[in-house]
This record gives C-alpha cells, sequence and structure tokens, in this order.
C-alpha cells in the first residue's frame, strides 16, 4: 500500500538524487538575471502515487509521472495555452478533405541512444498505446479509430495515419496525455529511452526521478545540468519550497498562496481558468436516471459559496460545463443560479425529498473532503439528506468510476472534445458518470467529423448543451492553477496542465 510522503521523505529523496540543501532559495526578492544561465541542478516537487507511479510513458495518469515523462519523452503534437495543438516532433501535418486520412511530417531528432527517429518509431508507438492487452494505456480509447493496417511510413521522415471514420481533432489527440513516441520495439520502463531534453538516470517509484541533459536535444540543450522530480503530500511540498529545499512546488492551495503573499523566498506561478471542479452524479442508476433529479442537484449548489471556501476566492464560477474559455466552449449560455424552491419541487417530483444519497469523498486532492460537507450542508436545505463516505486516496480516481452515487470530480487543461471523448462517451475509460446516451455519441462522432471550424463549432454547441441540461455533471468551478517556485528559478511561464511550457524545465534556469 503506497505511503503519502512526509516532509523528511522529500528530504531524503532528494539526499538520495545526489543533491543537498539549496543556499542558493534563500535569495531575495524578484531579483536575478533575465538572460539564462547554463548548469545546475533542479528540484521538483509534485503530489505523489507511491507504487503506481511509472516510467511507462503510455501508462501516465498523474502528474508526477507526466512531468516525468515529459523530461524523457517527446510527443508528435503537443497544446499551446489555448489548448489549440502546436508542432513537437512533427514539424507539420494535413489531412485529406474527409480527414480520414493525416499526413505527418516528422522532424530530425534523436533517441538518447543515437538512434535517429523514423516513421516506423511513431507507427510502433501508436500500435504500443493500442495495445489490446494493456489497459492501462490512457490513449488507448481517444486513439482507438486509428486504422494500424493502414498505416504507413512515407519516405525518411512522412508518416500517414489512417482512421476508420473522419476526425478533424486527430493531432489534438496526438497532444494529450500517453502519447508519446518511443523507439521502436521498445518495451522496458525500467530503462526508458526517448527524444526528450534529458535523459533517464534512475527512478523509485513514490520517490524521486533523476534526469541528465541531453546535449542533442533537437530543441536545443536544456539550461540546466540535471532535474529531479520528487514525490510528496501538499503539506511536505509547502514547507519544502519555502525551506529552499525544492526549486518548484506543484499545484498549491490558495491557502499556501495567500500564506506566502509577502514572503521574499517563494513566489506562485497562477494560471486562471485551468481545469474544472465539481461533483460527478451516477447516471445509470437511481436517482440520478432521472435528469430531472440530477438537475434538482445542479440547482441547489450554492457556487459562489463553494468557491469561496474551497477555492478561497481564487476560481471563475462554472456553468456545468468543462472548458470555460477553451476552444468550442458555448460561450453565451445563461449562468445557472441557485434555485433552492425549484430544486425542492424537482426532488418532491422525483421522490428524493427527505431521501439520502452516498457521495464517495477522499483526501485524494485538496478540498475534496471540503467540497463533499458543503455539499451536504447545501443540500440539507433543500431537503436532500447526503451520507458522506471516505474512501483511501491512492485509488479514488479509479474508485470513483464505480463506486458512490455522487463522487468529487475534477480535471486539468484538455481540449473539449478529448474531455468528452475520455469522460462523456459509453465507453469512455473515465466515465465516472456513467452517461450512456448512444445518441449523443453518435451527435458527438458526427460534430467531430465535420472539416469545416465554423459548422465544428456549432455541432458542439449543440452536443454540450444536451450534456449540460440532461447529463450528470454538476461543475461549480475554473480554479486558478497555483505552483510555487523560489525565487532563484527563471523562466516558469504560466501555462494550464497538460499544454507544452507546464512542468517544462528544458527551458527554465537558476540564478
Amino acid at each position: 500500500m503506497p505511503v503519502p510522503l512526509s516532509r523528511r521523505s522529500v528530504l531524503a529523496a532528494a539526499a538520495a538524487a545526489g543533491a543537498g540543501l539549496l543556499t542558493g532559495c534563500q535569495a531575495s526578492g524578484g531579483s536575478g538575471s533575465s538572460t539564462p544561465r547554463e548548469g545546475g541542478s533542479l528540484r521538483a516537487v509534485f503530489p505523489g502515487a507511491g507504487v503506481k507511479e511509472t516510467m511507462d510513458p503510455h501508462a501516465q495518469r498523474q502528474f508526477v509521472d507526466i512531468a516525468r515523462h515529459k523530461a524523457v519523452f517527446d510527443k508528435l503534437v503537443d497544446l499551446d495555452a489555448t489548448l489549440r495543438p502546436v508542432p513537437r516532433l512533427a514539424r507539420s501535418w494535413s489531412s485529406d478533405d474527409s480527414a480520414r486520412v493525416w499526413r505527418f511530417e516528422l522532424r530530425e531528432a534523436r533517441f538518447h541512444d543515437g538512434h535517429a527517429l523514423t516513421p516506423e518509431d511513431v507507427l510502433y508507438s501508436i500500435s504500443r498505446i493500442l495495445d489490446p492487452d494493456a489497459a492501462d494505456h490512457l490513449a488507448k480509447k481517444s486513439l482507438s479509430h486509428v486504422d494500424l493496417a493502414n498505416c504507413r511510413a512515407v519516405g525518411r521522415h512522412g508518416v500517414e495515419i489512417s482512421l476508420t471514420r473522419p476526425n478533424a481533432e486527430l493531432p489534438t489527440l496526438l497532444a494529450m496525455t500517453g502519447t508519446a513516441v518511443v523507439r521502436d520495439g521498445w518495451n522496458d520502463p525500467g530503462r526508458p529511452v526517448g527524444t526528450g531534453p534529458f535523459r533517464f538516470v534512475s527512478f523509485t517509484g513514490g520517490r524521486e526521478f533523476t534526469g541528465r541533459r541531453f546535449d542533442d536535444h533537437w530543441g536545443g540543450a536544456a539550461h540546466l545540468d540535471e532535474v529531479h522530480i520528487l514525490s510528496a503530500e501538499t503539506e511536505a511540498r509547502a514547507a519544502a519550497v519555502r525551506a529552499g529545499e525544492v526549486h518548484y512546488a506543484h499545484e498549491m492551495t490558495p491557502t499556501f498562496a495567500r500564506t506566502v503573499e509577502h514572503d521574499s523566498r517563494v513566489r506562485v506561478v497562477a494560471t486562471a481558468r485551468s481545469g474544472v471542479q465539481g461533483f460527478a452524479l451516477k447516471t445509470d442508476r437511481p436517482p440520478f436516471d432521472d435528469p430531472d433529479a440530477a438537475l434538482a442537484v445542479k440547482l441547489l449548489l450554492d457556487r459562489e459559496r463553494l468557491v469561496d471556501v474551497v477555492c478561497a476566492g481564487r476560481a471563475e464560477i462554472g456553468n456545468d460545463l468543462y472548458g470555460k474559455g477553451f476552444t468550442y466552449y458555448p460561450d453565451g449560455l445563461e449562468q445557472r443560479e441557485r434555485d433552492v424552491a425549484e430544486a425542492r419541487r424537482l426532488l418532491r417530483r422525483t421522490g428524493l425529498y427527505n431521501k439520502k444519497v452516498s457521495f464517495y469523498t477522499s483526501t485524494a486532492a485538496d478540498g475534496f473532503a471540503q467540497a463533499a460537507h458543503l455539499f451536504t450542508e447545501q443540500a440539507g436545505e433543500a431537503g436532500l439528506r447526503v451520507e458522506i463516505v471516505n474512501g483511501p486516496p491512492e485509488s479514488y480516481f479509479t474508485d470513483v468510476l464505480s463506486k458512490g452515487t455522487v463522487t468529487n470530480h475534477r480535471c486539468g487543461a484538455m481540449p473539449i472534445p478529448t474531455y468528452i471523448s475520455e469522460r462523456l462517451l459509453t465507453d469512455a475509460p473515465q466515465n465516472a458518470t456513467a452517461w450512456e446516451r448512444r445518441d449523443f455519441d453518435e451527435a458527438f462522432a458526427a460534430a467531430r467529423a465535420v472539416t469545416d471550424d465554423a459548422a465544428r463549432t456549432r455541432a458542439y454547441r449543440s452536443v454540450q448543451t444536451t450534456l449540460r441540461d440532461r447529463g450528470g455533471l454538476a461543475l461549480w468551478a475554473h480554479p486558478e492553477w497555483l505552483n510555487a517556485v523560489s525565487r532563484t528559478l527563471r523562466g516558469v511561464k504560466e501555462a494550464p496542465p497538460n499544454t507544452v511550457d507546464w512542468a517544462r524545465f528544458d527551458t527554465v534556469w537558476l540564478d
């Protein structure tokens, strides 16, 4: 059973990585060079997942995994801050008129063992992602319409990817988590070899990863000599960055941000609207198989209070849809306001008034338990009784796929079509609301096949409106994403999670 790391564990991991305490992290203010300096060893700390952490880039699920894999591997495509695809190992791409056959042109790049990147590496990577025996490969569902038998290499630098059905979003799907390019034939997570900016040195699940600069990286060598990525719980991350024992602490709380507001040793890098928080209602079973029962929950929520208490005000109020500010978000929808009287009426109509539902929560993420208790208070005001059940943090995000009538829901930044594909289709791998509507699936597939941008946007709006009105997601906040950095760490950019500049350590430097 994975054990959450304490602050002492962070220090032990840092020592194991060959690093002593930092004296430079005690530097004050915002002083420092804007010109990159070469050398140095950076230590970054992320929420951990214990022994479930992995160096298999196709099985990544936790942010700590993704950050480590980003150091070692590259993807064909990544996402910019607006969640649009941008080139990485693929320098360009195009499709036929039906969006069923795509051509990607590869740049000159080398793996850490000297092997030159080839189309065969890309084709092997896709086939490995789609391995029917690999249930933990995250991108398998979103890339399931790749027609492997008809994909092929085109010359030395071209890859042709054929699909079983049209999809205008393929480049975006190739930018998602779990899509790294590996060497043809590679299958040993214990010895990862990629094209990324850092060579693999060592890894211990639940503890630390060490990578060393790869001088022949296609994008240019990193400024740092080494990067150490550690795992630790929230309090340990906060203590370590304030004490100068790490340079970068990922996913900090609003309370921490307020605490260090006048601390000269630490600054907070905040990215607005970088995901979503809410509640997931199981729609495949009573009572939320009735959309009116789900609507009652959406109407009883005091969203402003949830934002003020759980997010310390550092969030925008949600409107039961994912991706506010992202491409395809349906602007112009009226904000759903609290209406306790109407919620009570719907609870009576659906037979839920004064009945009990279970809320399965956990300490798996900051604010989850607090949000569950606030929900219990607000539901009680409308006549819905809630029983809170606490689950283990290390398995919570898997458990919620089957447990609980109501559960916590959160998601980092990803394109809206990918969010729908991975969380809301009938056979989506992370369908926490158990939303199973074949007509919805078909409408989404039709929208994704539209090649005209304006027409595709209109089709996505229709799909999302159905989801908001009939689905089981009560999404109440779009929080800021908060990371803490030492004043001696330079070059860290505001960036939503899972985008090209998030957790990117090849472009930062130490004063």
